[in-house]
């Protein structure tokens, strides 16, 4: 009887996850974004609600936490109910880079978390103020190289991957530059317009339309091959850096323990709104590059990058300021 009882009640656990999942959503759902509205990660996460309110039929509202980069965030999405009504899209930086950055982290990115989808990337621009003296990237190489110069950049925060960007370049010319954090990257590029800062790394759809409006000057791209939407702006690759690749990519993550059957059907729902002919479009105007893949592999591509970035971070000594 024990044994029998106990398989009527994993039967209705099951059968009461898979309806739960076929009726997912019966309230607003939360979009928990650890970084500044106004940035990447932001606009990319408020596209998406806005479709997924359309496909549900409740309201997909997303809120800001930004501090300790994206750490903050990513901790009230841990520490919810795993119910599916508490979401987190965040880039690299709070899963895989801060965490070690910091020596130590809220939560355990692989245990706290349950893996959704990969739902896109972003290439990085160089950008600096008109005023700087390199004009190119393979003057900014000469200059780096020249002893006594001194070079800053800014980054929308510590860990980002603009940040990681700075420093690996700093690492593979062999010369220090000075990391100057922001809340946000829609702040740092006000300061790199208003040339308090010389250089900034930042996501090719929020510096982008800055450099068409000539407030600043593209030096490079960190992709392996030239922007679509910016073919005229050389690699970094072409000016110098052999090998060099940066993206900024947005996971979308549940809190551990969400059932996997609901954990499917958010996936599968935001790759068909963000697969839509129109909203794909406009995310590839954006500067987008869509991947949408499955929860699973979404899981070892994380695992990979958080490998990856200890390593950078160990080897480079970096912590965060």
């Amino acid at each position: 009887m024990k044994i029998q009882t106990l398989a009527l009640l994993i039967l209705s656990l099951a059968m009461a996850s898979s309806s739960h999942a076929q009726t997912y959503p019966v309230k607003p759902v939360r979009i928990i974004v650890g970084l500044a509205a106004g940035g990447t990660t932001d606009v990319f996460t408020r596209t998406l609600a806005q479709r997924l309110t359309e496909a549900w039929g409740q309201n997909v509202l997303v809120e800001n936490r930004p501090g300790a980069s994206g750490m903050i965030g990513g901790e009230a999405v841990a520490k919810a109910a795993p119910d599916g009504y508490t979401l987190l899209v965040s880039p690299q930086t709070s899963l895989a880079v801060a965490p070690a950055l910091y020596g130590k982290a809220p939560y355990d990115t692989m245990k706290d978390f349950a893996p959704v989808s990969l739902l896109g990337s972003t290439p990085l621009l160089m950008i600096v103020h008109p005023s700087f003296p390199a004009k190119t990237f393979a003057e900014f190489v000469a200059l780096a190289k020249k002893p006594g110069t001194q070079l800053t950049f800014g980054s929308g925060g510590v860990g980002s991957s603009p940040h990681m960007t700075g420093e690996l370049i700093g690492a593979a010319l062999g010369v220090k530059m000075t990391h100057v954090p922001y809340k946000g990257e829609n702040p740092a590029i006000a300061d790199t317009i208003g040339g308090q800062i010389p250089i900034m790394f930042g996501n090719l759809p929020v510096a982008l339309p800055h450099v068409r409006s000539g407030r600043v000057l593209a030096l490079a791209t960190t992709t392996a091959k030239r922007s679509p939407l910016a073919p005229e702006i050389p690699t970094m690759h072409e000016g110098g850096i052999k090998d060099f690749e940066m993206a900024t990519w947005y996971g979308m993550l549940a809190p551990a323990g969400t059932p996997p059957e609901l954990v499917a059907k958010i996936q599968s729902d935001s790759a068909r709104v963000l697969s839509d002919p129109a909203t794909r479009e406009r995310l590839t105007q954006m500067g987008v590059d869509l991947v949408l893949n499955t929860p699973d592999e979404f899981k070892a591509y994380l695992q990979s990058e958080i490998a990856r970035y200890t390593r950078i971070i160990k080897a480079n000594g970096l912590k965060a300021e």
